[in-house]
């Protein structure tokens, strides 16, 4: 793509990694972005072990090409230098609407005027955010699912200052780096996938915390009555249990009750999901 070789993500958490790492596999120039030293660490460290996914699980991914994707992928702490010359920017901070402006309004100043940003919120509305970015028309959000090599699926969604070449230039990118583009035509709460899911992964929270059913019960339960492959504690799991507490955190009262009984039950005691090695299962060989 001539509009895009430059990338740089802001937040390489547990998604943040994914996006950082599936963008370099498909042979773009990548710059991850944290706060600090510990956190590169451990973005490092969730990015070797994608490599070694990638090997297992995605046709075609030799050692090779998955080894060059790591190498395209380099790191810094400094946000000017982290966004100096990049053609986009893919943003993927926890979910606090505090922290997304704070960024943006930094990232507005110190980016190139060609860059392009994107937020992957998954709970607010790009409008809430364009005003603190300094070029609305620019701005957009590209909303990946987790485990992104298998569950390809990348929403884009745009506010009505949008730039209609800057949505079809992502809507391309997003193909590029071997999503599904998912093009929303106008604004929505909770875009497309989360208001199909957050329903139901919200009920069968409701049932835990409401002592009808242990976690295994209700995904048992789901799986045999459904055939589906997976239940909706396995499914939070994957999302990132400290994703899961900041949504409920900022949500109504039921959600709120949800997002005590995650910290105290799990959140409090390191049970996070898969990259802690406990969530509501164990993957103690992850760990």
């Amino acid at each position: 793509m001539k509009e895009i070789n430059k990338v740089t993500v802001l937040g390489i958490g547990v998604l943040g990694s994914q996006i950082a790492y599936q963008t370099a596999y498909c042979d773009f120039d990548v710059v991850a972005y944290d706060i600090g030293e510990e956190a590169l660490r451990l973005a490092k460290e969730r990015v070797v072990n994608l490599a070694a996914t990638y090997k297992e699980q995605v046709k075609g991914a030799s050692i090779d090409k998955t080894d060059a994707a790591l190498k395209r992928i380099t790191y810094q702490m400094d946000l000017g230098l982290a966004v100096a010359q990049v053609d986009l920017v893919i943003e993927a901070v926890p979910e606090k609407i505090e922290l997304k402006q704070d960024i943006y309004s930094r990232i507005g100043k110190l980016a190139p005027a060609k860059a392009i940003f994107a937020t992957n919120t998954s709970t607010l509305l790009p409008s809430d955010l364009m005003g603190y970015t300094g070029r609305p028309d620019r701005f957009l959000a590209l909303h990946f699912a987790n485990q992104i090599w298998i569950r390809n699926t990348a929403e884009v969604m745009g506010t009505g200052k949008t730039d209609p070449k800057v949505y079809r230039t992502v809507v391309e990118f997003a193909s590029a780096i071997g999503m599904v583009p998912i093009e929303l035509k106008k604004e929505h709460p909770k875009y497309l996938l989360n208001s199909l899911l957050s329903p139901w992964l919200e009920n069968a929270l409701e049932l835990v915390v409401d002592g009808v059913a242990e976690p295994e019960t209700v995904d048992k339960t789901w799986r045999i009555a459904t055939g589906a492959p997976m239940g909706p504690f396995q499914i939070l799991d994957i999302v990132g249990l400290r994703t899961v507490y900041n949504i409920a955190a900022a949500g109504n009262d039921r959600q709120q009750r949800q997002a005590r009984f995650l910290k105290k039950n799990y959140i409090d005691k390191g049970k996070l999901g898969p990259e802690s090695g406990q969530g509501f299962y164990s993957y103690t060989s992850m760990k």
